[in-house]
């Protein structure tokens, strides 16, 4: 009979305390429902001579769209586009034996459904997840939470300290086995997008390391002082867990404007001159690397423990980045 052996795992802090140099880790998203997981694979092959520490999963809230029924009724039906997080966060450490970090969020979840995640996590042995609120369905034009789940990170990142204690939402479980998470969460150099200034941000970035978040890994940004600038505010408001830099090499032009938009990110004047200079998206994808590879370098030279890097399945940039760092 086959023995259920559980995935070997190790914790994101304990990847930094042990690094003798500035780890490599990435960040892939779920492919579109009733696609292969192949694809997943197909854009981290050509990183794994990079040694990535982890790879996180991102998790994709539901979205609601205009479908038929069987009496040919157009209804509001609610559907997830990417689902598999959790599964594919399985594969990967499998195939790879690399650590992975899936994503949870309260955006589309009860705080029931959020234990269930959790318990098939910990079931598999994957000890990572980083906690975020998630995004807004475009519709609703702002975050409406879950009417049983959480408004904010800090308190999805109560509830997993508080399954890491033994405490579940059922008080009278007994013998109950403790979960045992290493909870990362986001931090944002240009602030977030919802938040009516710096200061504000960072307080709020403090109660989720308050309440048990152990790490940072910060939106992507383009201009490095802005990361210096933040990681300088965060130690003098008290928080002093490791802040990890998220990077994301510019590839089109049409991203100088949308990437300012979604994410509310500055282009820096040299960097938006050099690829409106371009003839065409790959000279612009060549001007990316070169600057990601000169941030890449500031922020080692800055003391970061690890370069985070955006890939979501494309891997061509980060391979060209990480050949040049790593």
């Amino acid at each position: 009979m086959a023995t259920w052996l559980r995935i070997p795992s190790m914790k994101v802090t304990e990847h930094f305390r042990r690094a003798k140099s500035t780890l490599f880790s990435i960040e892939i998203l779920p492919p579109l429902k009733g696609a292969s997981i192949q694809s997943i694979f197909d854009g981290i092959d050509p990183l794994v001579e990079f040694n990535p520490s982890f790879i996180d999963v991102t998790y994709h809230r539901e979205e609601y769209i205009q479908r038929k029924n069987r009496k040919g009724e157009l209804k509001r039906v609610k559907i997830r586009k990417r689902p598999g997080t959790v599964g594919i966060s399985a594969a990967i450490q499998a195939r790879y034996k690399i650590d992975t970090v899936p994503h949870m969020i309260c955006g589309g979840f009860s705080l029931e459904e959020t234990e269930n995640a959790l318990l098939d996590l910990h079931f598999l042995g994957i000890n990572n997840v980083l906690a975020l609120q998630g995004d807004m369905i475009k519709a609703d034009g702002k975050f409406i939470p879950h009417p049983d789940g959480h408004t904010y990170a800090n308190e999805l990142v109560e509830q997993i300290v508080d399954m890491n204690k033994g405490k579940y939402l059922d008080s009278e479980l007994q013998n109950v086995d403790k979960t045992d998470y290493c909870i990362g969460v986001a931090g944002y150099p240009e602030k977030h997008f919802a938040c009516d200034d710096l200061d504000i941000d960072l307080v709020n970035l403090k109660r989720k390391v308050d309440a048990g978040a152990e790490y940072i890994v910060t939106q992507m940004f383009y201009d490095n002082q802005k990361f210096f600038n933040f990681a300088v505010r965060c130690r003098k408001a008290g928080i002093n867990v490791p802040i990890i830099p998220g990077l994301k090499p510019i590839a089109t032009k049409k991203q100088l404007e949308v990437l300012p938009r979604i994410f509310y990110v500055d282009i820096p004047e040299d960097l938006r001159k050099a690829v409106e200079a371009c003839k065409d998206n790959d000279a612009v994808k060549q001007v990316g690397v070169e600057w990601a590879i000169q941030q890449s370098k500031e922020l080692i030279d800055f003391g970061a423990l690890c370069l985070h890097f955006y890939t979501m399945g494309r891997s061509e940039q980060t391979r060209a980045i990480a050949k040049a760092i790593f």
